[in-house]
Parts: C-alpha cells; structure tokens; sequence
C-alpha cells in the first residue's frame, strides 16, 4: 500500500504520518528531507524532490513494503505521479489530505515551527498562504487536525485500510 499525505505546511501531516510510520513499521519518505538534500547538493528543486521521492517509494513498494509519503502534494501533477507509481506496483492507493480548519490556530502551529531538518527554513504563514494548492478532482480521505488528534487520526486511517 501506498499512503500519500497532503496538505500545506502546518496542518499536522508530519506528525500523523510520522506515528503512522511507526505503529506500522512503513517506509517513511519525506518530501522536505529529499528536497533540502538536493539544495544542499545544488540541485535544483523544482519537481526533482517528487521525482526521486516516487522513485524511492517504488523500488520499496516492489519489495513488499508499506509506503508513506509526506509532502504538501499541491497540484494535479503530483497527485497523478503517485497514482502511477502505485499502479506501476500493482498497490492500493490510500490519499490523505490533512487541514486545519482553525485559521488561528494553523497560523499559530506555522509560527511556531522550528526547523528539524539541517538547513531548512520552516515557511512564514505569508508563504502558507500564498502556497499553491490546486482543489483535489476526487476528494481524497480528510483529516481536519483543529478537530481530530493525532492519535484519532491513526485510528481513523488504520479503519480505512480495511475498506480499500
């Protein structure tokens, strides 16, 4: 199975694909990480950081793992790579878009951010909104974090594996 988080940064996506990643021993594939390796690299980002995300999550879904991509997924173009390379593995396809509902509170999460990764500039809530992020054609399973805990949210996705 392949499980694709989405959603702008601040909404809580890391944090619920992180546990996610651990209650079940998945491939965890971060976006962010790729993308600051190819900066650090002088690489140009661009769609490179999906590119090799993708790459790296269908050589593991070929040896049988579970995988979880965490990335912010704005756009139609995106989305469709990681539908082919599910379909390129013969795996199931789980979509998760991540929100939080309360403007407050998202922009307070943004604000507060400190960088894990070396070199990486969290994003100012200017930069959250301004963010592209194209309407999904067919809506995908939503977590709204201003209502639901992390730990719901697991529950509520692990429910979903046994319905696709």
């Amino acid at each position: 199975m392949l499980i694709v988080f989405s959603g702008l940064p601040g909404s809580g996506k890391t944090t619920i694909a992180q546990h996610l990643a651990r209650r079940t021993g998945a491939v965890y594939l971060r976006i962010d990480v790729i993308e600051q390796v190819l900066r650090d690299a002088g690489v140009s980002v661009g769609a490179n950081g999906y590119s090799v995300a993708n790459g790296l999550a269908l050589s593991n879904l070929r040896l049988g793992q579970m995988v979880i991509a965490d990335c912010v997924n704005p756009v139609e173009d995106s989305r469709a790579a990681w539908q082919a390379t599910a379909e390129t593995a013969g795996v199931t396809l789980l979509n998760i878009q991540v929100v939080c509902s309360d403007k407050q509170e998202h922009q307070r999460r943004v604000e507060a951010r400190t960088a894990d990764i070396p070199g990486l500039v969290p994003p100012s809530w200017q930069s959250v909104l301004a963010h592209e992020y194209e309407p999904w054609e067919h809506a995908p399973l939503t977590l709204d974090t201003a209502q639901t805990s992390a730990a719901q949210a697991i529950e509520t996705i692990t429910q979903h594996f046994h319905t696709t």
